[in-house]
């Protein structure tokens, strides 16, 4: 399909108000079927459906910046057709667990009755609420989650962070290719499904080029204490260290490693601004594979790195821009629509290729994950750039 600019979205004075989604459904079979898509005539506002972690251990990593991505989006988005629609949140706090993120799936599906929901934030939580999107036949976007294979679970679900089987190859590739490294280790959250499936694929892809795993170390999330696993890997004397784990537990893993005197670079999935600050020296010569980056020059990037930074006073971390960009994709998506349904935003969501977006050309593929180039940085003098 041929885009359009998000700012011909006004054409939408010409359709009604929101199908709201499907009525409640607890098995497969019990599932209503979508109605007719119905083009609107007039409307004021679209409803959207937000899952954030706004307590817990996830809230000041993951739910702040996703917050504040969305609402300067969404600024943006009502502000360029001040006389068109709007979009509206309903935020819903998922508590930073699996059962908060259950809940609040069904609150906005069943009660609220929203179309589409922006969310959730891990890809634990994305394994267990994406199947209830599904079911009940209501678009899920997750901006974050990015274990393997999540997409596939049905075709009202998206997601746009590049995901692990996209992201460890390509970053693999490129940082072996400067650094020759023979002998990794790894560590890893072993309850936590992205950090799982992050570290198992980094050992296969290490596998296929030859390169010896000399440790594996696991932890378990909200852990503090990292020396014992750390030691272990140092007395091995590894070439590098993987490591896979969500925001909070990096700047205790990269602080105590430093604090052994480890010399070996540690890799770390999705490191960002926050997590190198928090980290202070210990962030120092760290690596990351990443699909955005403050410093990445594409041509919307500058100007969403300025107007967030003036209006948080804060740079924004990879989880604010990926939740930034998820509205537009989304914005997008409703202005090809054509109509509100949910089946008739899926059907525009599919078709998205080549969007311009703050990471380049942006396009889902056939499971509905994201299409975009990898990047990848390295801490230099306290900053996340480009690695060369």
């Amino acid at each position: 399909m041929h885009t359009k600019k998000f700012t011909r979205f006004a054409f939408l004075f010409l359709i009604t108000g929101l199908i709201v989604g499907f009525s409640a459904c607890e098995r497969v079979s019990q599932i209503v079927q979508p109605t007719t898509p119905q083009i609107m005539e007039t409307s004021e506002e679209i409803s959207i459906g937000v899952v954030l972690p706004l307590t817990g251990r996830l809230a000041d990593s993951f739910g702040k910046p996703i917050q504040q991505g969305l609402e300067l989006a969404l600024n943006e988005i009502n502000s360029a057709q001040p006389h068109g629609v709007k979009l509206k949140f309903i935020i819903e706090n998922g508590q930073s667990t699996v059962e908060g993120a259950v809940e609040a799936f069904n609150k906005l599906i069943h009660q609220d009755s929203v179309s589409v929901i922006l969310g959730p934030a891990t890809s634990s939580q994305a394994e267990i609420t994406f199947p209830v999107a599904q079911e009940n036949q209501v678009v899920a976007i997750s901006p974050t989650s990015a274990a393997r294979g999540l997409s596939a679970i049905g075709d009202y679900v998206f997601r746009v962070a590049l995901t692990t089987d996209v992201l460890t190859p390509s970053g693999i590739e490129t940082t072996h290719a400067k650094l020759g490294y023979q002998r990794a280790a790894t560590i890893y959250d072993e309850t936590d499904l992205f950090s799982a499936d992050g570290d198992a694929a980094v050992q296969e892809v290490l596998a296929t080029k030859g390169i010896e795993v000399v440790a594996t170390e696991t932890f378990q999330g909200g852990d503090t204490d990292f020396t014992e696993q750390l030691t272990r890997i140092q007395n091995v004397n590894p070439d590098v260290i993987f490591v896979s784990c969500l925001a909070p537990d990096k700047p205790g893993i990269l602080t105590q490693g430093h604090q052994l005197g480890i010399p070996a670079p540690f890799i770390v999935r999705t490191l960002t601004a926050a997590d190198v600050q928090a980290s202070g020296a210990a962030a120092e010569g760290a690596i990351t594979f990443v699909g955005w980056g403050a410093t990445v020059e594409t041509p919307r990037n500058k100007a969403f790195v300025e107007n967030y930074s003036a209006k948080f006073r804060i740079e924004p971390t990879n989880y604010a821009a990926r939740s930034y960009a998820t509205l537009h994709i989304l914005a997008e998506a409703i202005a090809n629509a054509q109509a509100t349904d949910a089946a008739s935003i899926r059907d525009a969501l599919a078709n998205i290729k080549d969007l311009d977006t703050i990471f380049g050309a942006f396009s889902f593929n056939a499971d509905g994950d994201a299409v975009y180039d990898a990047k990848v940085l390295i801490v230099k003098d306290g900053e996340l750039v480009i690695f060369e």
